[in-house]
């Protein structure tokens, strides 16, 4: 894993002739609310890491923190990224770029985003899915056709099925 300053996360849309997906029009978008109970998030973001990123380097671009502070671990979130070999400020290097054998990883960084209640974007190398992921507990995904999501949901049909239990 890489970690990027906000202007390489930049560079690295802008070598791909692209734009963030909520940003591009001509794609389509469909909204996914997060379970209920935050012991779901890991299945959601480990489903999230699996499905959508097709063995490539996918980029986790965290643009929004501090909305919810009493929800965040800095502690959790530091101590990970030092086990990475990193110590810079998440401010100053947002960006975690995850080469392709790296998908669990991404799935343990965008579950603790999303229960420190933080926002940003998952970029995939193959542009097939992209998503963004909000401080108010939910994902818009990206992609060329809705076609692209029957996987997604399929997994998010199952979790809202159990939140009605």
């Amino acid at each position: 894993m890489r970690f990027y300053t906000p202007q390489q996360c930049e560079e690295w849309l802008a070598q791909r002739a692209r734009v963030r997906p909520d940003q591009n029009k001509s794609l389509a978008a469909e909204r996914f609310e997060y379970p209920t109970e935050a012991y779901r998030f890991f299945p959601i973001a480990s489903a999230i890491a699996h499905s959508i990123v097709y063995r490539q380097p996918t980029l986790l671009w965290v643009t929004e923190w501090g909305i919810w502070p009493s929800s965040e671990n800095w502690q959790l979130y530091y101590k990970l990224r030092q086990t990475y070999g990193n110590f810079q400020l998440l401010q100053d290097a947002p960006g975690h770029l995850f080469l392709e054998y790296e998908s669990e990883d991404l799935g343990t960084f965008l579950q603790l985003a999303m229960l420190c209640g933080w926002g940003g974007y998952v970029l995939t190398e193959a542009n097939f899915v992209n998503a963004f992921f909000s401080h108010d507990e939910y994902i818009d995904f990206f992609t060329s056709t809705l076609e692209n999501l029957s996987e997604l949901r399929l997994y998010f049909a199952k979790s809202e099925a159990k939140d009605h239990i």
